[in-house]
């Protein structure tokens, strides 16, 4: 385990349980609502441990959703992904913590307004492609690579929206965790923090799932962005500062 202060664990475990309660309900929100948290507090810890929780809190929607997978977009996507994995595993390998954690910011905050606003993208091969190449860069620099993908399935029925990006949140933060262990940029201090996050991130789960029939998901989804955009803001102060 790395040398980080208990109650900097603490509000990190926090921000993930709070994350995955976020991402049961809407389908994404585990890297908007905890990577500028981590990013802030701990930028040590930062992409690895997030990418683990971010592929393994999807499985729980799979195991209910996964014939709702759009595979055939999903198929068109995973090329752009790839690219874009290897894109953002070299900046990681090459910016400073500094600017890393402007980007982490920068990231958030674009990802929260092109969340907040009804901007209908056509589901096209090359929208696709584009939007797996923009996730794939995110993903790996900052672990939030949901948006660009929500952007374009935000308008298919609920549980395709959960079941795809659950699928491609999987297969695509394997992807990046494989690449920033080949370019050695992935310490084992990451994973096991991530590691030791697995029973908050279930527990944020289980609460989330109780909570989805009762919440206003318009109220709820606004609130979220707000909070995310808050710390951006701080994190990207901070970081120049």
């Amino acid at each position: 385990m790395p040398d980080v202060a208990v109650w900097i664990l603490v509000v990190i475990a926090g921000s993930v349980a709070l994350g995955a309660l976020v991402q049961s309900v809407v389908g994404l929100g585990l890297g908007l609502v905890a990577a500028p948290v981590v990013t802030l507090l701990a930028p040590e810890l930062m992409p690895g441990s997030l990418l683990l929780l971010g592929m393994t809190l999807p499985l729980l929607t799979l195991a209910r959703e996964r014939r709702d997978v759009d595979w055939g977009g999903f198929g068109w996507a995973m090329p752009g992904r790839v690219l874009g994995t290897v894109a953002g595993a070299w900046v990681v390998a090459t910016v400073s913590a500094r600017d890393l954690g402007v980007a982490v910011g920068l990231v958030v905050l674009l990802a929260v307004a092109l969340t907040a606003r009804a901007i209908t993208v056509p589901i096209t091969r090359t929208s696709l492609g584009v939007a797996g190449f923009v996730s794939g860069v995110a993903a790996t620099t900052s672990a939030i690579g949901g948006p660009p993908m929500a952007l374009l399935y935000q308008h298919r029925p609920a549980r395709q929206v959960r079941s795809t990006l659950a699928v491609y949140f999987v297969v695509g933060s394997a992807l990046s965790l494989v690449t920033l262990a080949v370019a050695g940029e992935l310490p084992t201090e990451q994973l096991a923090v991530g590691a030791v996050m697995v029973p908050l991130l279930f527990l944020g789960a289980a609460v989330g799932e109780r909570l989805r029939p009762h919440l206003p998901a318009a109220r709820f989804r606004a609130l979220v962005l707000a909070v995310s955009a808050v710390s951006a803001v701080v994190l990207v102060v901070r970081s120049l500062a």
